[in-house]
């Protein structure tokens, strides 16, 4: 009797064999992949599982436990999303290296130490790549190359970091020492892939230039995965609250500024996560369930804005703001759903954001993290003015640009309209999430305390918003972040290669 079949080995034969079925066979066979991931899952036991003896240490690659379910759980569920949304493509290599990506990324989180964690790690990486490549041009070619060029590098500390922690402290992969040069390595590995500032400008460079289906892929896994590791290894490491905290401010800064629509959203991949990360560093059983809570939400939402945007790329073929307008008219279900999403990343009640993200700020009330309960509420009013009245406004309700439009495929619809549909259940019904959290604590979100001070932000930020209407209309700018260096330093690099290889 098999006892383990885990979720990842459905990706990984899908991908396999794929390139050898065609037409609604290959429909069918995307859409059953995460279903058959999803339904192990259910039958999964706790414990380990798929230990295997390798050079004096155990690889592990099945570590079952709540913490590693509810992601487990969050990964399958947008996987099947992100399928029917991707439905319309042809091109299998695409449908290809979502499922490689998807899959590591269930291999990371089921790994039980750090030599199997890092190969999934790596395969994380290198398939997701192409996400940014499928879609071709010089931009997109260049962004994925230095994409791919930083997470070596994230890769090779993480390495290095295992090296010198199992030299004296073994493999597992559980809490892992604050202090020391190998938990240091591996824990610069996680910030780089959490997006964590200064180690962030990939993920703004190089995400609005994958492809229309690619991008919803790629606004999951590596950023998530990043989360799960730091709430494993590195919990109540102090360090990261100020971290996130400045994160989900910095993020919020540059998303006010772009002009660029799934850059704008980029932005704000970074500054939602840095709650996340704000979670793991108070490190209470509160703190933390907020952080997989937030981490499981913002999978849906952030997936349901990034596919809005991507239709109205798709079907305009535009993804500037001030080249958008008047979008309603031709594109009314786009236009709501994607709402959904806004009011669900906002935190407005009834919505799946204002379920998570207050676990985390009441964490920081609690252990009387004054300034940082600040900072995230700045964050909050941040996000509702940019994302949900700023960016729709400009697309949808601004002035009528006459662009030749309509509602995307209706396989790209249904995709929006299930992570919609999830985003309201969870919000209406808290305890479907709640009971999944991997720590003992009895949260209730819809108190008269925290609905009248929900209520008071977002009703100030809307005033601020309407008064200041015209100051907040997009302009046709470029945001200049720390990318700016290692794109000169590349091109750097790569005169002197030439010169001293006398290449021409």
């Amino acid at each position: 009797m098999i006892e383990w079949i885990h979720p990842a080995f459905f990706f990984f034969v899908g991908a396999a064999i794929l390139p050898f079925v065609k037409g609604r066979g290959r429909s069918a066979l995307l859409l059953s992949i995460p279903v058959l991931s999803f339904l192990s899952l259910l039958f999964a036991s706790q414990g380990i599982h798929g230990a295997i003896p390798f050079i004096g240490q155990k690889l592990i690659f099945g570590r079952v436990d709540k913490l590693s379910m509810v992601f487990g759980y969050a990964f399958t569920i947008i996987a099947f999303i992100g399928m029917v949304y991707a439905l319309h493509v042809q091109e299998s290599g695409e449908h290809i290296v979502a499922l490689l990506y998807a899959g590591s990324a269930l291999g990371v989180i089921f790994a039980g130490d750090l030599f199997s964690l890092f190969l999934f790690w790596e395969i994380m990486a290198f398939s997701s790549v192409f996400l940014i490549w499928f879609k071709g041009g010089e931009s997109s070619n260049a962004a994925g190359m230095r994409y791919l060029l930083v997470h070596i590098f994230g890769g090779l500390c993480l390495l290095g970091g295992i090296v010198i922690h199992a030299s004296s402290g073994g493999t597992a992969f559980s809490s892992l020492p604050h202090t020391g040069l190998g938990p240091t390595l591996i824990l610069i590995g996680f910030l780089l892939n959490a997006a964590v500032p200064p180690l962030h400008a990939w993920l703004a460079d190089a995400y609005p230039e994958a492809t229309v289906t690619g991008i919803v892929f790629l606004s999951v896994f590596t950023t998530k995965t990043a989360v799960y590791v730091l709430v494993r290894g590195f919990p109540g490491m102090e360090i990261l609250i100020i971290m996130g905290a400045i994160m989900a401010v910095y993020g919020i800064v540059y998303a006010m500024l772009e002009n660029d629509t799934r850059r704008l959203l980029a932005y704000h991949i970074i500054s939602q996560v840095g709650y996340m990360v704000v979670g793991v560093g108070i490190g209470t059983d509160l703190a933390l369930n907020g952080a997989v809570a937030f981490a499981f939400t913002n999978i849906l939402y952030k997936a349901l804005l990034l596919m809005g945007m991507s239709s109205v790329l798709f079907m305009t073929g535009k993804r500037k703001a001030t080249e958008l307008g008047g979008l309603y008219r031709t594109m009314p279900w786009t236009f709501l759903l994607f709402m959904i999403g806004g009011f669900s990343i906002s935190g407005v009640p009834l919505f799946s954001g204002f379920i998570s993200k207050s676990m985390v700020v009441s964490a920081a009330v609690e252990t009387h993290q004054s300034w940082a309960f600040l900072l995230l509420t700045l964050a909050s009013a941040g996000t509702l003015l940019s994302t949900t009245l700023k960016l729709p406004y400009a697309v949808f309700l601004g002035e009528d640009k006459k662009i030749p439009a309509t509602d995307p495929p209706d396989n790209m619809l249904y995709g929006m309209g299930l992570a919609a549909f999830i985003c309201i259940l969870l919000g209406l019904w808290p305890d479907l999430l709640y009971r999944l959290l991997p720590y003992p604590v009895e949260y209730h979100p819809y108190t008269g305390e925290h609905l009248v001070g929900s209520l008071q932000i977002l009703g100030f930020t809307a005033l601020g918003f309407v008064l200041f209407l015209n100051k907040m209309r997009p302009e046709n700018t470029i945001s200049l972040d720390i990318d700016w260096f290692y794109r000169k330093a590349t091109a750097g690099f790569l005169w002197l290669a030439n010169r001293l290889l006398g290449v021409s």
